[in-house]
């Protein structure tokens, strides 16, 4: 218990059975306060930035926590994350940008590709970390994978071969494969390069490629009905906005038209036959490393962008089930996860 007397201070506390009384100057305790509080640690603050829902995230964001406790830091402690979602509205992206650059965070972590450019825009000082974009080079955000040259690294989810073997499991799986559909979005990010890569690919396999923007929630049914007319065998479905892609596997389930995913939560919490692709929660996880080395002094223009080695296969036996479509048993053998 402490009394202010003038310009003393007044302390009563308690010794085993007695009781002490202690007079401070006034001065000399206010310094000593406040000497006590700058010595607790600075907490760094990180701003993370999601195009989707908290919920839609939270197996990504929940990854990216879990890493950072194991590089040492504990939230609340030193260490505070500004989550910020859009809910699948990106007009809102650039407004939750500028939002963390005033909230002046020590680094900026871009969940989705879409979310980089908003984040690229609102600041050129504060370190951004990409946790999945698309083509960083292609879009102008980096000079190179190897010296990206700004305030943007990270992980990059581009790999040349994902597209194309993406069509040749759907050729495993469907060997009299004819007709192949490419669903997505062409502007964004990667998007472009990914449907060059799937024509190559098709070309090879003697394939014929059809594709379709899906730019709304109302795209998907009049798309497939488009493709059911083409006789479209299977179709391959771009990145693009979650919480649009979380409707197509109902669709594509009701057309009873095989259809592959480069998001495994489209096929393990959605209903989406198969996937192949980085694991997103991985990419989170390992994002954090890169936070690490920032908030430690690294500069990002010197830090290496990575791309993925490890690809994951997830097949929904359920779905297959329900469109009548066998696995062969070698392509269920290969796969990571299976959903039965």
């Amino acid at each position: 218990m402490r009394f202010w007397i003038s310009d003393f201070v007044f302390l009563i506390g308690q010794f085993g059975d007695k009781t002490l009384f202690v007079l401070f100057p006034t001065a000399l305790f206010i310094v000593f306060c406040f000497s006590a509080e700058a010595q607790q640690p600075r907490k760094q603050r990180v701003g993370y930035i999601s195009a989707s829902s908290a919920s839609e995230a939270m197996p990504r964001t929940e990854a990216f926590r879990r890493a950072l406790r194991e590089l040492g830091y504990t939230e609340g402690k030193n260490i505070v994350i500004e989550f910020r979602y859009a809910d699948g509205k990106f007009d809102l992206l650039p407004v939750l940008a500028t939002e963390l650059v005033r909230l002046n965070v020590d680094v900026i972590v871009s969940a989705f590709p879409s979310v980089t450019r908003p984040a690229k825009t609102a600041t050129a000082s504060i370190p951004i970390v990409m946790t999945n974009d698309s083509d960083p080079v292609g879009a102008g955000f980096v000079t190179s994978l190897a010296r990206p040259g700004g305030n943007v690294t990270g992980l990059t989810g581009l790999a040349r071969e994902l597209s194309g073997k993406r069509l040749e499991l759907l050729k495993e799986i469907l060997p009299k494969l004819s007709r192949a559909a490419i669903l997505g979005i062409s502007e964004i990010p990667g998007n472009a390069l990914a449907l060059k890569e799937t024509q190559l690919a098709a070309s090879a396999l003697a394939v014929q490629t059809q594709h379709l923007d899906i730019r709304a929630a109302q795209d998907i049914e009049p798309a497939f009905q488009a493709l059911r007319e083409w006789y479209a065998d299977a179709v391959s479905v771009l990145n693009g906005p979650l919480h649009i892609q979380r409707l197509i596997p109902a669709v594509a389930a009701k057309s009873r038209i095989p259809t592959m995913y480069f998001n495994p939560a489209l096929v393990e919490r959605d209903g989406g036959l198969i996937s192949y692709g980085t694991s997103l929660s991985e990419m989170d996880r390992h994002a954090a490393t890169y936070v690490d080395k920032i908030l430690k002094g690294a500069k990002p223009a010197d830090l290496p962008i990575e791309q993925p080695t490890k690809f994951e296969l997830v097949i929904n036996l359920k779905t297959a089930k329900q469109i009548g479509l066998p696995i062969p048993p070698n392509v269920l053998a290969r796969a990571d996860r299976v959903v039965r």
